[in-house]
């Protein structure tokens, strides 16, 4: 099952843009299952691939069930790529393009994967579900959070980060960036960051210190995981979150999600990196609007469309 349709130009100046871990909601992808054979046939592929009704968990909820780390994982990849799927049975072929680039944020690296064919979806739908597995379990050994700051550089941030003991995992745009840590180290930066002007500095509900050393016990796991499959080189070059460079090797992918699992997400770079690189449209597919609100920061200019349901996908077709 492939989900780039080969029919259209192989160049644009578009990049896709998938979500990360955050952007669930209860019910999200229904209309997409009601009104998209493609969509719904993907959406029960990967519930038979994992073993288990994960499109009931995003149909029904409840919402604590829906945000478990195993279950929102899997389950905003998959309606990322349903929503790829409705996208090509309901747009002609002559007004979309090939992207030039893809990215992810986080977890939506991993939907960067199915869509340039570097593992099919049944394997990235399994590989997502272990990396859930591991980072609960690394939540669930090394107890922590994560909090935004916004308004303050990143040398100050990197500062209060060193002084406090928590790390640095996401640096979104230039004046938003999300720290982690031990909750007592938390509280500690987010005091710390209020001192030193930070306009806001807001505690984020997530289960764990993602993207930071207190992941380690993840990153040894998902070593064996990724290892028990064969990744082909991307049809798609993917900017990787780790470097915000390109990559175009099932190893350099290899690596990357090894590696990106306990560093930060390079997101403001990543789309700099794009935007220097002749990406002018940027679509970002999936739950929730959270990278459009991202680009934007980095770039008031930047032109965004998101695609989420089958409202946006007629939309997208008409401009």
């Amino acid at each position: 099952m492939t989900l780039i349709n080969k029919n259209i130009p192989s160049v644009s100046n578009s990049a896709y843009l998938f979500p990360g871990q955050g952007s669930q909601t209860v019910g999200m992808g229904k209309e997409l299952f009601d009104s998209s054979s493609a969509a719904k046939d993907l959406l029960e592929n990967i519930d038979q691939a994992l073993g288990r009704n994960l499109t009931k968990i995003m149909f029904d909820g409840p919402e604590d069930e829906l945000t478990k780390t195993i279950n929102a994982q899997p389950a905003i990849m998959a309606i990322s790529l349903a929503c790829i799927k409705a996208m090509n049975e309901n747009i002609d072929s002559s007004t979309i393009n090939t992207p030039m680039l893809l990215a992810g944020h986080s977890l939506g690296e991993y939907t960067a994967l199915a869509v340039s064919e570097v593992l099919n979806i049944e394997d990235t739908a399994w590989l997502v579900q272990k990396r859930g597995e591991l980072m609960q379990k690394a939540c669930d050994q090394n107890p922590g959070s994560m909090a935004a700051i916004l308004g303050l550089d990143e040398i100050i941030v990197q500062e209060i980060a060193i002084e406090t003991g928590t790390y640095i995992s996401n640096i979104n745009t230039p004046d938003q960036i999300v720290i982690s840590g031990d909750r007592i180290n938390l509280a500690r930066a987010l005091d710390l960051a209020s001192l030193r002007g930070a306009r806001k500095a807001v505690p984020l509900n997530v289960e764990g210190a993602f993207h930071s050393a207190l992941m380690k016990p993840a990153m040894i796991g998902l070593i064996d995981a990724v290892n028990e499959l064969e990744f082909n080189d991307p049809k798609i070059p993917i900017v990787a979150n780790s470097s915000a460079i390109p990559l175009t090797s099932g190893n350099e992918i290899k690596e990357e999600l090894i590696s990106q699992i306990c560093k930060s997400v390079q997101w403001n770079k990543t789309i700099s990196y794009m935007m220097n690189n002749g990406i002018s449209h940027f679509i970002e597919i999936g739950p929730g609007r959270a990278l459009s609100g991202m680009v934007k920061r980095i770039d008031r200019k930047a032109n965004i469309s998101n695609i989420s349901d089958m409202k946006t996908i007629v939309n997208f077709s008409k401009n």
